[in-house]
């Protein structure tokens, strides 16, 4: 907590206006001790305040900070939050809906990193999820990079849960270290594999077929890179399409969801389009996964990657970091699509 006790005060409309505010909130705040006071939460969206999914992740991090909550009630657009310690241990989050088990993670992981003992976490909902990280995200492309920075993250999917069903379970074990490591990220190296992988779960292979036939006709792979996996029609209704790429440095993974009355080649075209984007522009980070660098990169204290163009979400995400912490963010164009993000002491 800082000296006078005062919560940070934070409004939930900058910027992006999303739930990621509420999130890298949270996880500073456990991180750091600090209370923090959240107003006009996701005002702009077409339904304001808390929805479920917020209201799991506050939860979820105030038992792990061993935190006093007020205001934490569905449709809300308040929160005041009030942390004492960190608390490692075991710990079991059921969503109950399909919303992202990877969010939920986004809001406590940070602290358990630096925690004075491991801790494991068992979480419930979707693990595939539009609009957050999928776990082959999380386990491919996220995690190693936290490992090199001295923790010991392991997680593993026992269920996956598509979207609107979910029902997914994954597991995450975490070692954490006294202290995160810095390291600069500025090339990506050798591609070394390449791989299309098209699933489906209660719905015709055929979809999954016509997903690859499409991807690997854009990027110029061959058969050797392109997969169909079916899943047991229980898990379904479910489709997606993720595209791997593995190069010296990182990896990195695109993914398209497969939605009702959405043909199965405008997923596969957008996601070939992102990792197309990622591959012309020879950079390392991809711009989803250097908005989630932000903060691992901060509590480090320095370091720097290079990325395309900062989304506004990773801008707003910068901002909220510099409420908790005196640390510098420059976001720097290298290039036509080449960009530089450096974090350094203040």
């Amino acid at each position: 907590m800082d000296k006078r006790g005062v919560p940070v005060t934070i409004n939930g409309a900058m910027g992006e206006g999303g739930g990621q505010i509420l999130r890298t909130s949270l996880a500073l705040s456990l991180c750091s001790g600090k209370p923090f006071r959240i107003i006009n939460l996701r005002s702009r969206r077409k339904k304001p305040g808390f929805r479920h999914q917020h209201l799991v992740c506050v939860n979820a991090a105030a038992k792990i900070g061993g935190a006093r909550i007020e205001g934490a009630t569905l449709g809300s657009q308040e929160l005041v939050f009030t942390p004492t310690t960190i608390r490692p241990g075991h710990y079991h989050f059921d969503i109950g809906t399909a919303g992202s088990t990877a969010l939920v993670l986004q809001s406590v992981l940070p602290a358990l990193l630096i925690a004075n003992r491991p801790s494991t976490l068992r979480l419930e909902g979707g693990t595939h999820n539009p609009f957050a990280p999928t776990f082959d995200f999380l386990q491919q492309v996220f995690l190693p990079i936290i490992n090199r920075m001295g923790p010991k993250v392991e997680a593993c999917l026992e269920r996956p849960g598509y979207y609107p069903k979910g029902r997914g379970r994954l597991s995450v074990t975490i070692q954490p270290a006294k202290k995160l490591r810095a390291f600069c990220l500025h090339e990506r190296g050798k591609i070394r594999e390449r791989r299309v992988t098209a699933t489906v779960a209660g719905l015709p292979r055929d979809i999954a077929r016509r997903e690859i036939g499409v991807i690997g006709q854009k990027l110029g792979w061959g058969e050797e890179c392109l997969y169909i996996k079916e899943e047991p029609a229980d898990m379904g209704p479910g489709n997606i399409v993720t595209i791997e790429i593995k190069s010296e440095y990182i990896s990195e993974v695109f993914t398209g969801f497969g939605e009702r009355g959405i043909r199965a080649e405008t997923v596969a075209d957008k996601a070939a389009k992102a990792a197309l984007r990622y591959l012309d522009a020879g950079v390392p980070v991809c711009d989803h996964l250097a908005d989630q660098l932000l903060l691992p990169f901060a509590l480090a204290g320095s370091g720097s990657y290079n990325t395309l163009k900062p989304s506004s979400h990773t801008r707003t995400n910068s901002e909220v970091l510099k409420l908790f912490m005196d640390i510098g963010i420059s976001m720097d164009r290298i290039s036509k699509d080449i960009w530089q993000i450096t974090l350094s002491q203040a």
